[in-house]
């Protein structure tokens, strides 16, 4: 039996960009089959709602908004509710898990971490990093930024991508050996009626969104749910924008990302795992 997750999700409360309240999700995701969903709302340097002048208890308060409500929901009808977030860089985001309401009150440092602090405390924490959309080549953003060895997972499927960063980025997820995954970004319950609501499949029930993490780090996603038009991966020439590569130490590595890439990268596609 497997198990069907949202990871990759905003609401009006938390997010910027986000249309719908967390609870108005709920009934869509039952209906479809979902087990439980993730609300990853923009953290404190990306399209964040919430007022960066706040106290620190506060911005947590207001941001843990539309998961609370969203878990309230679900709660009254069996769907599993659970809470991350999207950090945001130089353009390039990343997916945190794993970590709790308790966590974020104490570490108020979180909101101006750099990329390696962020990996090496939420690893420490029993959390996991994933790369979200890393080929996304949307108006607002200039370079892709890449650091393979500060994130334990890449999301190779993403609605609001075009199919072909998609595919680039399951190359790059299968070049570097680490696990793909697959999200909705969704950030209005209208996106259901175009029918891109995307997913992770798992082998387990997910009991703690700390249990997620663990299946992120031991490479224990079984499959991923997409769209029609994303279920085949295929070559790339080149990435829609400029790319940069980040070393362990977050320090830019100069080095040419075909160069990085190796020969010819079709080979790695047969690494993406079953798509359901």
């Amino acid at each position: 039996m497997s198990y069907l997750y949202e990871t990759h999700l905003h609401t009006v409360w938390g997010s910027a960009c986000g249309v719908s309240r967390g609870r108005d999700y709920i009934k869509k995701y039952r209906d479809l089959g979902f087990t439980g969903i993730m609300v990853t709302e923009h953290f404190f340097n990306g399209n964040t709602i919430i007022d960066q002048n706040l106290p620190w208890k506060q911005w947590v308060d207001q941001f843990m908004r539309g998961y609370e409500e969203a878990r309230n929901e679900g709660e009254k009808v069996g769907l599993d509710v659970f809470f991350g977030w999207e950090e945001t860089y130089k353009g390039d985001d990343y997916l945190i898990y794993g970590l709790d309401r308790a966590w974020l009150l104490a570490h108020p440092e979180a909101a101006h971490w750099s990329r390696k602090e962020q990996f090496d405390a939420v690893h420490a924490a029993g959390g996991c990093v994933v790369h979200a959309h890393p080929f996304r080549a949307a108006y607002y953003l200039e370079t892709i930024h890449l650091a393979p060895k500060l994130v334990d997972a890449v999301e190779i499927a993403n609605a609001g991508n075009d199919p072909d960063w998609d595919g680039l980025a399951a190359e790059y997820a299968a070049r570097i050996g680490l696990p793909a995954t697959a999200g909705s970004d969704i950030h209005d319950v209208n996106q259901f009626d175009d029918g891109d609501i995307f997913g992770v499949y798992l082998d387990k029930k997910l009991e703690t969104i700390k249990d997620y993490a663990k299946a992120v780090r031991n490479k224990a996603i079984a499959g991923l749910r997409l769209t029609p038009g994303r279920a085949v991966f295929h070559g790339h020439e080149k990435p829609a924008l400029p790319v940069t590569l980040w070393n362990e130490n977050d320090r830019d590595t100069r080095q040419d990302f075909w160069e990085f890439m190796g020969e010819r990268h079709e080979r790695y596609l047969g690494t993406v795992p079953r798509i359901g």
